[in-house]
């Protein structure tokens, strides 16, 4: 700890900004969220690339989305071992604390989560095999989707469609949840699958039966 340094100029600039500005504004508002709670409508699970801001996308204000970042925004199937479980931490306080109605799981193009899956599965990338690698082994929870685009023509359908795969695969194991599970059959919970373009700003929705993505 005693190699702790102090916050960078730009970050405290940034603050002291909000603070004088944003904060000044709507003080009122901050002091009721912090004084009666949060009750978010709906969980986002949305991947940690620094090009996805879910607030933005759907212009939320602060309370709106209980969000939660991991890498490939996937969730990993139901495993109560009293291990670590971040992701599945996170699901379980959403869903049975903050009660949302909704659970949305929101991918992206160009992630690079998903391409090192790819590279993984296609034998070129030896560090992610390695068991130590947190990411690889991460990933492997995307892993059997892989054969269902091994024989794609071009490395960007790949990428997409695998990328779409990851939202699937979270979608699918959320329901490994018994609570979840109970509450999407009695109809107080959805789920609800997202695919956004980050160069095109474009945003595409699971739409079940077909496995596809389409347009909203």
């Amino acid at each position: 700890m005693h190699r702790m340094k102090p916050l960078p100029s730009f970050l405290l600039q940034r603050y002291q900004g909000w603070k004088a500005t944003t904060y000044a504004e709507n003080g009122a508002w901050y002091k009721r969220l912090a004084t009666e709670g949060q009750r978010p409508r709906a969980m986002i699970i949305s991947c940690c690339d620094s090009r996805v801001n879910v607030t933005s996308i759907f212009g939320a204000d602060q309370g709106e989305f209980f969000i939660h970042r991991n890498i490939a925004n996937l969730v990993p199937p139901f495993e109560p071992d009293g291990e670590h479980h971040g992701t599945s931490a996170a699901v379980e306080y959403a869903v049975n604390v903050l009660q949302v109605a909704h659970l949305v799981v929101l991918g992206h193009s160009r992630c690079g989560g998903v391409q090192g899956c790819i590279d993984m599965c296609e034998g070129r990338a030896p560090d992610l095999e390695e068991k130590g690698s947190f990411v690889g082994r991460w990933m492997d929870i995307l892993r059997p989707k892989f054969p269902e685009v091994a024989d794609m023509k071009t490395p960007e359908d790949k990428a997409e469609r695998l990328e779409q795969l990851a939202v699937v695969t979270s979608m699918e194991n959320l329901m490994t949840f018994p609570f979840v599970e109970e509450r999407v059959n009695n109809g107080s919970l959805s789920i609800h699958g997202l695919w956004t373009d980050i160069a095109e700003g474009g945003l595409k929705q699971f739409m079940g039966k077909t496995l596809d993505f389409q347009p909203v």
